[in-house]
């Protein structure tokens, strides 16, 4: 593999590479992420081989910690907009390498577009060269400030190609047509999924998300932070059900190439969720309103339709129920932290 190299866990031995291709590996590609981290530990408990590629840009080595332990489990430091080669047999890769916060997707915005396309094309060879298939996370901010309600993955989007988060938007929507490519030129077994909101345990402190924010900020008694005056919406699906549709994307049967929606269609203004926050923590933050940030969406609500058809998916964990996970965890891990935030939907 290019680059410097990191490795931990007794999966990354050389004896596993000569001598473990039987069994096949499932490479995860920013795995020590929030959402990369459950998808590792969910194919580690189902008795899977894991290699999770990671710069740590974004991702923690404490997400995975607990993972290290097992003989299924190699961690590998690794930057996806480099070239890649494993020695190890892939049946599948999950691309999930790139930061998808506004907060952390803006701090390096040409790192975070060359990631999204250089590093889906990096993956895109790899899984050619290894006979794998291949699954982007995509995103609902595809769509942009959408015009249409709930957003159907024909819409084709109503998206800034020259704003602050053009270079999330518009690389995702870049790697999209990638995916397109190899597999219709390549014929490539390819998977794309347009994730929309998700939260839960292990998310980052200073994530920069709505949900993460409103948690950490009413636990130390900060001011809850509202951007406009809070009537935006989103659709907030819990981490557990997002990783069942992931997981049932990758295991669809080929017509399942286009993409696909996943996210839990319940709809709640910001405010409401500051609310929720409040309510559920006891606290007496107060709430107080800013100005809303460019390209802000103003709503934001999946059709999962075609979901619910092809996998049936059907989030099962409402947003009060999450909510009491997430704010559980955080309560947990108060102690590390300090840090003032600043809240981006």
């Amino acid at each position: 593999m290019a680059g410097e190299v990191l490795a931990f866990g007794p999966n990354c031995s050389a004896e596993f590479a000569l001598h473990g291709g039987k069994e096949k590996s499932v490479l995860v590609a920013g795995g020590a992420g929030f959402l990369g981290s459950h998808i590792c530990a969910r194919l580690i408990a189902a008795g899977r081989r894991v290699i999770c590629l990671d710069n740590l840009m974004t991702g923690s080595l404490r997400n995975v910690r607990e993972l290290a332990e097992s003989r299924n489990f190699c961690f590998r430091l690794h930057d996806v907009i480099d070239p890649i080669w494993l020695d190890e047999p892939i049946s599948e890769i999950y691309n999930l390498a790139c930061p998808a916060s506004p907060e952390k997707y803006q701090r390096d915005p040409l790192h975070t577009f060359q990631t999204s396309v250089r590093g889906a094309e990096n993956l895109l060879m790899l899984a050619q060269a290894k006979g794998a298939r291949i699954l982007q996370a995509s995103t609902s901010e595809v769509y942009g400030d959408p015009e249409i309600s709930p957003q159907q993955e024909s819409y084709r989007g109503a998206v800034n190609t020259f704003g602050p988060r053009a270079c999330y938007d518009e690389g995702k929507r870049a790697a999209e047509t990638l995916f397109y490519e190899f597999s219709a030129h390549r014929g490539l077994e390819v998977r794309v999924a347009r994730i929309f909101n998700t939260y839960g345990p292990k998310m980052a402190h200073d994530d920069g998300r709505v949900v993460s924010n409103f948690i950490v900020q009413a636990l130390m008694g900060q001011p809850i932070t509202v951007y406009g005056d809070g009537s935006q919406t989103r659709s907030f699906c819990y981490v557990d059900d997002l990783v069942d549709g992931l997981m049932a994307l990758m295991a669809s049967p080929p017509d399942c190439s286009s993409p696909m929606n996943l996210g839990n269609p319940g709809e709640f203004t910001v405010l409401e969720l500051a609310q929720k926050v409040l309510a559920k923590t006891g606290s007496h933050s107060p709430i107080v309103f800013s100005a809303l940030p460019t390209d802000d969406p103003r709503q934001r609500r999946p059709d999962i339709t075609r979901a619910r058809e092809r996998l049936g998916f059907n989030p099962r964990v409402a947003l009060d129920q999450g909510l009491d996970a997430t704010i559980a965890y955080f309560s947990g891990v108060m102690g590390s932290i300090s840090e003032p935030f600043k809240q981006v939907s």
